[in-house]
């Protein structure tokens, strides 16, 4: 797979995280954050575990107790991102969030540098303060007053981060990414259903009026663009995928506003075209670069 077919693959996942933000916002006027957590990725493993068998079937090798360890690992970074994200939404606004959430993208390179002494193309560096001013344009451009949610949420943004740098750094060494997308899946669903069970509500009615919404950031923006995310990092470096992932806060603002009738203001639009100026960036200047070396 190229380094752009790698890339569009982020980018549909962005897409479908993207409108899963519409489902998210109205199933969570029913039922807990933690339940909808745990339903939503019961749901994704369950439907991704037929092309993980597949693709255990295929492989050459067995995985090892490293490469078992790691894909837990990011499991439960995955679990504690969504939980930060979810209970930091309690006493802080969407707009806050959003923002706040988007600040893994400039964390991503940071924590490589500073983790694993991984130092990205230099486009990356103002490719990620550009899709950070988007986001924040997209969130409406306002100041952010700190509470005790949005500090949540920073916490959030950090586990997210992580969570590339690991998937970046498992994926590509053990051709199984599916593997790993369902691993990370099923220990997000043990996790959050087993603390739901014990401090949230449990109402089937309630559980039933939020379905279509479960079911689709279970097999979608769960399942899929998840698993699209685990894929197309096997053949990218994680600050690149960060700010293409980072085009969830585009695909957000777009389909709020074609189905719950949000409007994106000039602000938003010109948010949307700085995050797509650093998608440009990182896909035209390493490659530019690329065939100039080889020219010469």
């Amino acid at each position: 797979m190229s380094r752009f077919q790698a890339n569009l693959l982020l980018l549909i996942a962005g897409a479908m995280w993207g409108m899963g933000f519409v489902a998210q916002s109205t199933a969570m006027s029913v039922i807990g954050p933690l339940l909808f957590i745990g339903l939503r990725f019961a749901i994704a493993s369950i439907s991704m575990l037929p092309f993980a068998i597949w693709e255990a079937r295929r492989s050459p090798a067995a995985l090892g107790s490293r490469d078992w360890r790691n894909f837990a690992v990011i499991g439960l970074l995955l679990f504690a991102g969504m939980t930060a994200q979810q209970v930091g939404l309690l006493t802080t606004t969407v707009t806050n969030s959003g923002f706040l959430t988007g600040l893994y993208v400039v964390m991503v390179p940071f924590l490589a540098v500073i983790l694993f002494r991984q130092w990205p193309h230099a486009v990356v560096w103002p490719a990620a303060l550009s899709a950070l001013a988007g986001i924040w344009l997209l969130s409406g451009a306002g100041s952010v007053a700190f509470q005790p949610g949005d500090w949540l949420t920073i916490v959030c943004a950090a586990f997210w981060a992580l969570q590339v740098i690991m998937i970046a750094r498992s994926a590509a060494n053990t051709g199984r990414p599916v593997t790993l997308a369902v691993t990370q899946f099923t220990v997000t669903a043990v996790l959050a259903l087993g603390i739901a069970l014990a401090i949230e509500p449990i109402e089937f009615a309630a559980i039933r009026l939020a379905l279509p919404e479960i079911l689709y950031a279970g097999i979608f923006s769960g399942g899929i663009a998840f698993t699209l995310q685990v894929v197309g990092q096997r053949y990218t470096t994680a600050p690149q995928a960060a700010i293409f992932l980072s085009t969830e806060a585009v695909f957000a603002a777009l389909f709020g506003a074609l189905f719950l009738g949000e409007r994106l203001p000039p602000l938003g639009l010109a948010g949307c075209a700085l995050i797509f100026a650093a998608i440009l960036a990182v896909e035209i200047i390493p490659a530019l670069r690329a065939r100039r070396s080889a020219a010469s």
